[in-house]
């Protein structure tokens, strides 16, 4: 299945998750109860609309945090109207995120429990803390061993759909393969490192990508750097392609070229970059080591 596919899955269950809430609020008890309910149902709506299909913000970014909160508020204020919502805490544990939302996801399912079982007989309320308990274990077993195939495919998929702008985990790969080739047809392939702002990377890597050729590809190293293998015919044919391509990229603040034939490390060109002072040109930026 395609990824514009899923996303559109992934947008219709939003939308019909978010539809629930929003029918309950009529029925609700009072005025808190009702503006918890709504604010669920505008949360998963807005999330629907806003949803795309793109790497340029991590996965890991906490985005349930808003929704875990607003559980634990409604099962804190109307815990005897939405028992049944005890139950959503394993599947926030399955989502990806940091340790530390995963660990407080379980403090407010453990407290939610503890509010609850004031209400039960005390049977009732040991089966149900053992049945969340094993649900959320489950839940955070799946969690572990999903970072891990996430991961690989994240190395596979750009990171802006259309454009070849890989993550960093690809690069290793592919600076070896493309060392190979060279050696082997005789051309010239460099490494270009470049160091823009923030607010301009997501601009600079969208018209790098434009610039090169189809089989060359660019990476986005960090928040602030882009990198790209460029190949050329012969090393003067390199040095005036990259100052024409430097030249229609500003703004930038540093850029260094590596020729792949003496390549060290990744870090160690990175390291080298950081050392050059602002607003370097690629001619300048050559690596005659």
């Amino acid at each position: 299945m395609q990824s514009k596919y899923k996303v559109g899955l992934l947008r219709a269950n939003l939308l019909l998750a978010g539809v629930f809430p929003a029918l309950m609020v009529p029925g609700a008890r009072d005025l808190s109860e009702a503006l918890l309910l709504g604010l669920a149902a505008a949360w998963l709506g807005i999330t629907a609309l806003l949803v795309e299909f793109s790497h340029r913000r991590p996965p890991l970014v906490p985005w349930q945090l808003l929704p875990s909160l607003l559980l634990a508020a409604l099962l804190w204020s109307a815990g005897d109207r939405y028992p049944f919502w005890l139950w959503a805490w394993a599947a926030l544990v399955m989502l990806p995120q940091p340790a530390w939302m995963a660990a407080l996801n379980v403090l407010l399912a453990a407290g939610s429990w503890a509010w609850l079982a004031r209400l039960l007989p005390p049977e009732q309320a040991l089966a149900a803390g053992l049945t969340l308990a094993l649900l959320l274990a489950l839940g955070l077993n799946r969690a572990r061993w999903r970072p891990a195939p996430h991961g690989q495919a994240r190395a596979r998929v750009s990171l802006v759909p259309g454009l070849r702008l890989w993550p960093r985990a690809r690069l290793a790969d592919d600076l070896a393969r493309e060392r190979g080739r060279a050696q082997r047809d005789g051309t010239h392939a460099e490494l270009l490192l470049l160091r823009t702002r923030r607010r301009h990377l997501w601009a600079v890597a969208r018209r790098l990508c434009e610039m090169t050729r189809r089989f060359e590809h660019c990476y986005r190293l960090d928040g602030r750097t882009l990198a790209a293998l460029l190949v050329c015919r012969d090393a003067e044919q390199a040095d005036q392609r990259r100052a024409a391509l430097l030249a229609e990229l500003a703004p930038f603040e540093r850029a260094r070229a590596t020729p792949l034939a003496r390549f060290g490390s990744l870090a160690e060109a990175t390291r080298e970059l950081e050392r050059q002072p602002p607003l370097a040109r690629a001619t300048e930026a050559r690596d005659d080591a």
